[in-house]
């Protein structure tokens, strides 16, 4: 299935978008998991061409910080695997350049829009860096950011691995995207219907099937 320049076109600032007529790639051409077979639509985004952008994503993020410290602070339950892959690039490029960069990880969830933060860990670092899975209407992370600004950290940065186009979104925009997409429903790379398809490496669309045989 050839992918056009049209269908995906590249801009530094949104990622890799992935316009609205981008039809995926058909899942014949991968391997996943047996007990999905008929349950997804198509690959939306291989696995490999997630770990590739993220460590662009990686280089960018170590390119503005200087010698700054990095607290990552990881979105659960959907952005682990985004989280994990890129703190991995950011210590190699801080391993293999003349500067080192000290990072700490912390885990939060939200609940209802309220989240309690480790104010020491905030109040002494110098970058802070929220890593989540998806931006779609942005509410979540005007949340998010809404909480720390007591804590007055230094400065304050979003990645998100992806960026959804849709009608209910506040135009709130990540620092640093991998893909932005159309409003479908995706699965994989810990990305979940009801619990299901984290093990996914792919970024899948899910089908009717899927959605009616996961239903809760």
């Amino acid at each position: 299935m050839e992918q056009s320049e049209e269908k995906v076109p590249e801009n530094q600032e949104r990622g890799i978008l992935l316009m609205d007529n981008w039809p995926g790639y058909d899942l014949d051409l991968f391997t996943y998991p047996q007990h999905y077979y008929g349950d997804l639509e198509c690959v939306l985004i291989p696995h490999g061409i997630i770990v590739d952008r993220i460590e662009r994503l990686a280089k960018d993020i170590m390119k503005d910080i200087g010698y700054h410290d990095i607290l990552v602070l990881c979105v659960l339950k959907g952005g682990y695997k985004f989280c994990a892959d890129l703190v991995e690039h950011l210590k190699n490029i801080s391993r293999n350049s003349d500067r080192f960069v000290s990072m700490k990880v912390d885990f939060i969830r939200l609940k209802s829009y309220k989240v309690t933060f480790v104010y020491v860990q905030i109040a002494l670092s110098n970058f802070l860096l929220f890593a989540k899975d998806v931006v779609g209407t942005g509410r979540t992370m005007r949340a998010l950011l809404s909480s720390i600004e007591k804590y007055k950290p230094n400065m304050v940065k979003v990645a998100s691995l992806l960026v959804k186009r849709t009608a209910r979104s506040d135009s709130f925009r990540p620092d640093y995207a991998g893909f932005e997409i159309p409003d479908v429903f995706v699965v994989g790379y810990a990305l979940d219907y009801n619990e299901y398809f984290r093990d996914l490496n792919h970024i899948c669309v899910i089908n009717e099937h899927g959605k009616e045989k996961y239903r809760i």
